[in-house]
């Protein structure tokens, strides 16, 4: 069981077809949706109209675009401090700011670069992923597994709530220019609430993971194990407003 999203050229179009083809199934709901979105780092700010209308949209009803892309990816901080430095600056300002307890802070970015072992320090898979695919005398191409569930810490009898990001997997396209793909792989996944930040802030991770290993960006994949068009404190009506909007604000851009 599984439902392909035709390839979107971007992230906001990307929303938009997932979205249609999800919202279309009994209940709303699917399983094993694939999307994929073939420049990442394209139709993801509010300068896109489509953008703008959901990002309005969730200001009012959940977290912003902006909120939920950066637990995946803080890029002011990566533009203003630099890698490695900017590590640091996330886990000794921003984390004690916004950790929950010891289980979940909220920000995927900190399993990235701190996630617990049983002995010795935590490595930052994400620093580790980037160093090897600098280092020539490394050959692997599809061996960049990154992991964010942690069989410790997130198995409760919950249904929601903590990590729903499981696993990246990034992969090297040989060629002239290297290639960078991922594939992210989501436990539960809502659509409305948090699908566009997740694919902008995606996105915006890739482009460090080139930028710093001197590859070119290339498409993103997700698969959403269980997708759902969420309501969050919105009616159906406000929803599909917010879809007719979306429609309506790209439309000059379609045409």
């Amino acid at each position: 069981m599984y439902l392909p999203v035709p390839s979107q050229p971007d992230c906001a179009s990307a929303w938009r077809e997932a979205v249609r083809a999800v919202d279309a199934r009994p209940g709303h709901a699917a399983y094993n949706v694939i999307v994929d979105v073939a420049d990442p780092t394209v139709g993801s700010t509010v300068a896109h109209p489509g953008v703008a209308a959901v990002d309005a949209f969730l200001s009012n009803h959940a977290k912003p675009i902006e909120t939920v892309a950066n637990t995946i990816f803080p890029a002011s901080l990566y533009l203003r401090h630099g890698a490695p430095e900017f590590f640091d600056v996330f886990s000794k300002r921003v984390l004690p700011k916004v950790r929950r307890g010891e289980r979940w802070s909220g920000y995927y970015f900190e399993r990235m670069i701190d996630h617990p072992v049983a002995a010795g320090d935590p490595p930052n898979q994400l620093w580790n992923i980037v160093k090897r695919m600098k280092d020539d005398n490394v050959t692997a191409l599809n061996k960049y597994e990154l992991t964010i569930f942690d069989p410790v810490r997130d198995v409760d009898n919950s249904p929601y709530g903590g990590q729903c990001l499981s696993l990246l997997s990034f992969k090297v396209v040989p060629g002239a220019q290297r290639q960078l793909l991922l594939t992210a792989q989501y436990r539960n996944h809502y659509y409305v609430e948090k699908l566009l930040g997740n694919l902008i802030g995606l996105g915006r991770l890739m482009s460090f993971v080139a930028k710093e290993a001197g590859l070119a960006v290339g498409s993103l994949t997700i698969v959403s194990t269980h997708a759902e068009i969420d309501q969050p404190k919105a009616k159906r009506s406000e929803i599909k407003a917010l879809l007719d909007q979306f429609d309506q604000a790209v439309a000059p851009i379609a045409a």
